[in-house]
């Protein structure tokens, strides 16, 4: 029987129904043991990516943890304030940034804005001013290098919509600091998600580091080194570096080039909650067909999208193992409308109606992409601490979901 921490994932399912997400709180906290351990004895700040996930009993968590957050919108903003976190520790990523979102984030006194592109700047320089504020910066650079990762998830190449050009970096430095409102803190570079080899965040970095030295030889101090985040997990054997190892590399780059003694800013997301969420759910229906046999199961692609929109690959296992009968290949699909509602493909499986499975390493860009589509209220979510549950969001009605709507 499947547990997470020290309890029983068929109990909580049986309490909470399904769909049903489960978060284990220590697997989040040794996620971010190995950050800080790779950082030990330097002067490095981990902000939480959250647009992995971001329920307030998971940001409670990093919050508690003395994390800083990274933040792509005004609503993610929010959400970082509600569950008590420090807004000096925040970052403000994103490419399209509103002035709304912009005054938002001045007001709350955020540590920092990754700037995304010129006009950008000359945007932000007036919001400050109207706020008699200047607003912190740092400018999100493209190396443009390969981070061996799936296209949609792919954020540093040069035909990718982020950043700002590694040949026109110079310029937009120049740029930022003629501007009253600006005040330049740093540089930023963020190359993809789901990385699982080193190699890329090597190449980034030497790269960066060259535009360091160019930059600040033309009179630009830059106080922090911003590297993003985008460390891979675990779905399907594959074999990212540990945080701590993958940091003593790069760490030994900086040092080697003179830049050790430099603040330094990651935003690892999935690293830090992909691998410590489950979502447990039942199977409707087992249905033959002439070429394929299917698993219908009340989890959807409204509830775990990765599969659909990147043909992601999730391990999904029963709760319990049947002592009798013999597996079958299906393929694992939800209910939805949609011949694109699949969660796995060909999985063998010893299953009937009423079993429970267990969609695996669930924790990260499921429950923040989940949507309302076919009506379907989101599912509920669970955070374990050892023996304790408690309930961090609890299932959406359909008069959550009708609330804001109104006819003539």
């Amino acid at each position: 029987m499947l547990h997470v921490e020290a309890l029983s994932l068929d109990a909580l399912a049986r309490e909470h129904g399904t769909p049903l997400f489960v978060y284990s709180k220590q697997w989040m906290l040794d996620a971010l043991a190995a950050y800080r351990r790779g950082f030990e004895g330097r002067d490095a700040l981990v902000c939480y990516a959250m647009k992995a996930n971001s329920s307030l009993g998971v940001l409670r968590v990093f919050a508690e943890a003395g994390c800083g957050f990274d933040i792509v919108s005004g609503g993610e903003l929010a959400r970082v304030l509600a569950a008590g976190a420090d807004p000096a520790k925040v970052i403000f990523s994103g490419v399209g940034k509103t002035r709304d979102e912009m005054r938002q984030a001045l007001a709350a006194g955020i540590a920092c804005f990754n700037v995304e592109s010129e006009a950008e700047l000359d945007v932000l320089n007036a919001v400050a001013l109207a706020q008699k504020q200047r607003a912190r910066i740092s400018i999100r650079i493209n190396p443009n290098v390969d981070p061996k990762t799936h296209p949609y998830i792919s954020t540093g190449l040069k035909g990718n919509k982020f950043g700002v050009a590694h040949d026109r970096a110079l310029h937009a430095y120049r740029h930022a600091a003629s501007l009253p409102g600006i005040e330049v803190v740093g540089i930023d570079c963020h190359i993809g998600s789901q990385i699982t080899e080193a190699s890329p965040y090597l190449d980034a970095l030497e790269r960066v580091l060259d535009l360091v030295e160019t930059i600040e030889q033309a009179g630009i101090p830059l106080h922090h080194l911003d590297f993003g985040g985008g460390l891979g997990i675990d779905y399907n054997h594959d074999t990212p570096p540990a945080a701590d190892v993958l940091w003593k590399q790069l760490l030994a780059r900086l040092d080697a080039r003179g830049f050790g003694d430099r603040q330094l800013i990651v935003e690892p997301g999935r690293s830090l909650i992909g691998n410590a969420g489950v979502c447990v759910t039942e199977v409707l229906y087992t249905k033959p067909g002439e070429d394929k046999n299917f698993c219908i199961i009340d989890a959807a692609m409204n509830d775990l999208p990765r599969p659909a929109m990147y043909q992601a690959f999730h391990q999904i296992v029963p709760l319990a193992e049947r002592s009798a009968g013999t597996s079958t290949t299906y393929d694992v699909v939800g209910p939805i409308c949609e011949s694109g509602d699949w969660i796995g493909r060909d999985r063998a499986l010893n299953v009937v109606e009423g079993d429970l499975l267990a969609v695996l390493s669930a924790g990260a860009y499921c429950m923040s992409m989940a949507s309302n589509y076919n009506s379907r209220g989101r599912a509920a979510e669970v955070l374990v601490s050892g023996d304790r549950a408690t309930l961090i969001r609890r299932r959406e009605s359909v008069d959550d979901q009708l609330r804001a709507e109104h006819f003539d």
